[in-house]
């Protein structure tokens, strides 16, 4: 346990340190209406961050192949705060922007760099929820791909393996006719979970299950299209 929190203290020790140096560039980097600085700086301070810990993560061999010049909305399940920095890892030819909870803007730096690149959802207001569907259709249309934790959250019991999924991420990718791509992490809730006291560097397992198509869907489909990206996740996790 004693040497889990020193490499804890570690961890977010090297994060603070980069977020000073690079998180201002990216704020500045916000400003140009190209986002592939701002992408660039951001997968640098991942990188920083994620192999700084220790971690190292394998795509399954054969996986399916993105498209540098097309569109995605991508979706895993969330167990970790490293999950962000390896989203960055993964797509280093397309531009992010997440969606994530509005109380990360009180954060010195990071919140004031979290406003400019990310959509805020104030999950206790419905008002916030449902602008999320305008703002993440403002952030297509610049030209981003849109990262969402279909979860919701990482739930408070940690014996649930896969939390049951909001509508939010299909109903965005039919009407926006984005196709979804579903990846699986293993690894990350025993390496860097949210109990400060356990973890430890690791091989993170990344599976990138399937490309779901939107452009012949309606709204209708959107349950299908929640229950097989759910599904095949679940099966991964679970065999």
């Amino acid at each position: 346990m004693i040497l889990s929190i020193l490499w804890r203290i570690w961890v977010y020790t090297n994060m603070a340190f980069w977020l000073i140096i690079i998180g201002p560039l990216v704020y500045v980097s916000t400003f140009f209406s190209s986002f592939y600085y701002t992408n660039l700086l951001i997968r640098l301070w991942s990188i920083c961050v994620f192999y700084g810990a220790g971690f190292r993560y394998s795509l399954n061999e054969n996986s399916l192949q993105l498209n540098p010049n097309k569109q995605y909305i991508f979706i895993s399940n969330h167990t970790s705060i490293m999950d962000i920095p390896l989203m960055y890892l993964l797509h280093k030819e397309h531009a992010l922007a997440f969606v994530g909870k509005k109380s990360l803007v009180k954060i010195p730096i990071f919140g004031a760099v979290y406003k400019r690149v990310c959509v805020m959802v104030d999950r206790e207001s419905q008002k916030s929820k449902s602008r999320v569907y305008e703002l993440t259709h403002e952030k297509i249309k610049q030209g981003r791909n849109v990262v969402i934790f279909p979860e919701g959250g990482v739930p408070d019991d940690t014996t649930i393996v896969l939390d049951e999924f909001k509508d939010g991420a299909f109903s965005i990718a039919i009407t926006g006719k984005i196709p979804i791509v579903v990846y699986t992490f293993i690894g990350l809730k025993e390496g860097f979970p949210f109990q400060f006291q356990k973890g430890k560097p690791l091989r993170v397992h990344v599976r990138r299950e399937i490309i779901l198509e939107t452009t012949n869907l309606t709204i209708d489909s959107r349950k299908e299209l929640k229950d097989t990206a759910r599904n095949r996740m679940l099966e991964r996790l679970t065999t």
